[in-house]
């Protein structure tokens, strides 16, 4: 039997971003300088040696076969996207269309990236942005601060599209253990399986 080690825990007193929880469809960019026979037909585009792919929430994804124009985008932005460099980039897909729409017209689309230590500077793809950050603090002070940050959405809209007031909520990023808490602000105490029904 293989022995397994038991994980290490983040300490609960570290930093947290609480960032918009954008109502889109989940997206990704992975560029690599490798290619397999899984590959076959999923690679959008090469640029310089870099194989270039999407992804939606489940499944890569390629023009004829896409999610909401993601593909088709990503193909058309290549060039720029490449310069997110090596790995798996993930995002939120959003605009006219989509889920919410968020006031967005004639087709308008957006990528939104959700790694914002990473991407909230000059070096991101111009066709990029990254979800707006809300606040950020020390996890003790969280619960305050998400109060504040539900409040400031429910009373002056979103931050990714000014002027649309229904929002859909906040993601809370945990710095040190680095995994993300969802809160929205209609029916978070129903679980989305049920939400429906």
């Amino acid at each position: 039997m293989e022995f397994r080690e038991f994980p290490k825990m983040a300490r609960f007193s570290r930093d947290f971003i609480i960032t918009e929880k954008i109502d889109g469809t989940n997206a990704q960019i992975d560029i690599c300088n490798s290619a397999s026979d899984e590959d076959d037909g999923k690679i959008i585009n090469s640029i310089d040696g870099w194989n270039i792919r999407a992804g939606s929430k489940n499944k890569w994804i390629i023009p004829t076969d896409d999610n909401a124009g993601f593909a088709n985008w990503v193909k058309k932005n290549s060039e720029e996207l490449v310069k997110l460099g090596e790995g798996k980039h993930f995002g939120e897909w959003w605009g006219s269309g989509i889920q919410r729409g968020y006031g967005l017209q004639k087709g308008e689309k957006r990528f939104s990236l959700f790694n914002v230590v990473r991407w909230n500077t000059e070096e991101r793809p111009i066709c990029c942005s990254t979800v707006p950050i809300l606040s950020v603090g020390n996890f003790d002070n969280v619960y305050a601060n998400i109060e504040n940050v539900l409040d400031n959405l429910r009373t002056n809209g979103s931050k990714a599209s000014e002027g649309f007031m229904k929002p859909e909520g906040i993601i809370i990023w945990h710095m040190a253990a680095n995994m993300g808490f969802k809160k929205t602000l209609e029916k978070d105490e129903i679980p989305k399986s049920l939400q429906n029904q």
